[in-house]
């Protein structure tokens, strides 16, 4: 196949880009290379993509997919804006996309608050482009990023896609939700297979640096206190990045079909009678944020000074996926505890960062 990943330079991104090349699709990849967070990590992981195709990176990657450096798919990233639509267009109508992972998006909770035409921008003028590229091109299936934060101020536990959405507490997962609902009715005028993910706090290395894993590990090792909102009692279903990646490539390869028991006078949010689908991906475990901090006492050595603080403005307490309908419909089974996952990150922090 020949796929478009937006946002390849991005955490999750360059893990899916690296996994399609490894099993030997071509991967274009689209990226801004934005100063939301620090360009050169960004940078880093365009040159991981390039050397693991090229054949020089030393570690192993995919190993269960992985074909030998002259079988990988081809890797071409473009830098540009998703909100740039007549680049967008020409992209589109160069490449001839099978099939398009959009993950580019303007992340982040608390940063919506502060710079909220940024999620504008990006998160829906950025994802129109995109749906009017799958549909003037037709692409076999759109799988594009959702996000926890549209369960909003839910607290019905565990989280379930059949949960209505209607209640976001902040900007960015206003954006996410209305992601879900442009793209279905794409699905629904022109017959586009589409499937939003909901992820569910994705760490792990090459992970972003405004994520809490990254903020608290860099304050631990240099000393410093770490800010503990809610006083640590708000949990999170943490989710490593090789389960997050396994439930992308499952559902890449499992095209969104029509629920032909869907009934309009008792509409399930999760499914459609036009082929449409949203899922959650979670490790379907949620860890209290004191436990977590724990682990990565544990992994650095060291202990952390706390600087317990109140619930920040649009962040929910809890967050715990029900994953029944990923399971059912592609065997979507995350495997990495907490604790193996922060060591881990740990590792490639020290490595790369060369510090601790």
């Amino acid at each position: 196949m020949k796929v478009l990943v937006t946002g390849a330079a991005g955490f999750i991104g360059s893990y899916v880009a690296l996994y399609l090349t490894a099993r030997g699709d071509d991967v274009v990849g689209l990226d801004n290379f934005n100063d939301y967070y620090d360009v050169s990590l960004k940078r880093a992981r365009h040159q991981r993509i390039e050397r693991f195709v090229a054949g020089t990176l030393e570690e192993a990657v995919y190993a269960d997919v992985c074909r030998p450096p002259a079988e990988r798919g081809a890797f071409r990233m473009v830098e540009g804006d998703l909100s740039d639509r007549a680049l967008v267009e020409e992209l589109f109508a160069g490449q001839q996309f099978d099939k398009v992972v959009h993950l580019a998006a303007q992340a982040g909770v608390r940063y919506s608050i502060e710079n909220p035409h940024a999620y504008i921008d990006s998160n829906i003028v950025g994802t129109m482009n995109i749906l009017e590229g799958c549909r003037h091109h037709r692409v076999a299936h759109l799988v594009y990023a959702s996000s926890s934060s549209v369960y909003g101020a839910n607290e019905s536990m565990p989280f379930s896609v059949h949960d209505n959405v209607d209640h976001p507490l902040s900007l960015y997962a206003a954006s996410k939700k209305a992601n879900e609902l442009m793209a279905h009715t794409y699905s629904h005028l022109y017959d586009l297979p589409t499937t939003g993910l909901r992820f569910f706090t994705v760490y792990g290395p090459w992970g972003r640096p405004d994520m809490a894993l990254f903020l608290f590990t860099r304050a631990i090792l240099a000393g410093k206190p770490i800010d503990v909102f809610n006083y640590g009692k708000h949990r999170r279903d943490f989710t490593y990045i090789d389960d997050i990646v396994e439930g992308i490539i499952r559902t890449l390869d499992h095209t969104a079909a029509a629920n032909p028991q869907w009934s309009g006078k008792q509409p399930d949010p999760g499914t459609s009678n036009a082929p449409w689908r949203v899922y959650n991906i979670g490790n379907q475990n949620p860890v209290e944020l004191l436990d977590y901090i724990g682990a990565i006492e544990e992994a650095l050595g060291r202990k952390a000074q706390k600087n317990l603080l109140p619930l920040q403005p649009g962040d929910v307490p809890d967050t715990y996926a029900d994953v029944q309908a990923l399971v059912d419909d592609v065997a979507y089974r995350p495997a990495t505890d907490v604790r193996e996952g922060v060591k881990r990150f740990v590792d490639w922090y020290t490595a790369f960062y060369q510090v601790g």
